[in-house]
Formats: C-alpha cells, structure tokens, sequence
C-alpha cells in the first residue's frame, strides 16, 4: 500500500481533505447536527439519538475532535461534547471559498 504524500499538497489542501473526511461518513454529520441541535451533549445521549454503539460513537467523536470541530469537557464520568464553534467558522469559509470557485464556460474539453 503507498503513502499518502500529504507533504507533496499545500497545508490548505490537506486542510480541505481533512475537513471533508469529516463529513465523509453519515454518523459524523449525524452527530454535528445533533450537536449544533442541542447545543451540548454527552456521549450517551448521542448513543440513543444516532443509534450505534458507544465505542463506535467515540471512535468518530475522536475524529472530529482532532480535526478541532468539537471540542469537550469532562463532567465527572462522562464528557460534554459540543460544537468548536472558532474553528467551525474557520473550516466553514476554507470550504466556501474552494466549493465557490467558477467554473469558467468554455468548449467542451472532454
């Protein structure tokens, strides 16, 4: 299997890959939406409301949490999860200023 020579693409671009992996899996946007819904939530909460298994749960909690768009504090036993909201904006104009881009009118080249 090769590499993924991420050091080969500007830090924007992998930037870009990052954040679109982060809505590459249903559970991960189910999971932003619940969150941006309710404003915090505790992880098993988001058991019941997406319907997989705890450990599956924390597994793409983890994911979002460092890529930096949910942020968490611990509350005795449990961990309160809510929107990072600085580096949604952030991840929010990166990904409108690439999706934005024109698409010039020209012969058709292919």
């Amino acid at each position: 299997m090769g590499l993924a020579k991420t050091e080969i693409f500007t830090d924007t671009q992998n930037e870009i890959a990052l954040f679109a992996k982060a809505f590459g899996h249903p559970a991960r946007v189910a999971i932003l939406q619940h969150l941006f819904k309710i404003d915090a939530c505790f992880c098993g909460d988001l058991v019941k409301e997406i319907g997989l298994a705890q450990p599956t749960i924390s597994q793409h909690l983890k994911e979002l949490k460092y890529l930096g768009l949910i942020k968490g504090t611990v509350e005795g036993t449990s961990v309160c999860y809510c929107v990072n909201t600085e580096k949604w904006k952030e991840m929010r104009e990166l990904m409108q200023n690439f999706l934005s881009q024109d698409i010039l009118p020209k012969e058709d080249c292919c």
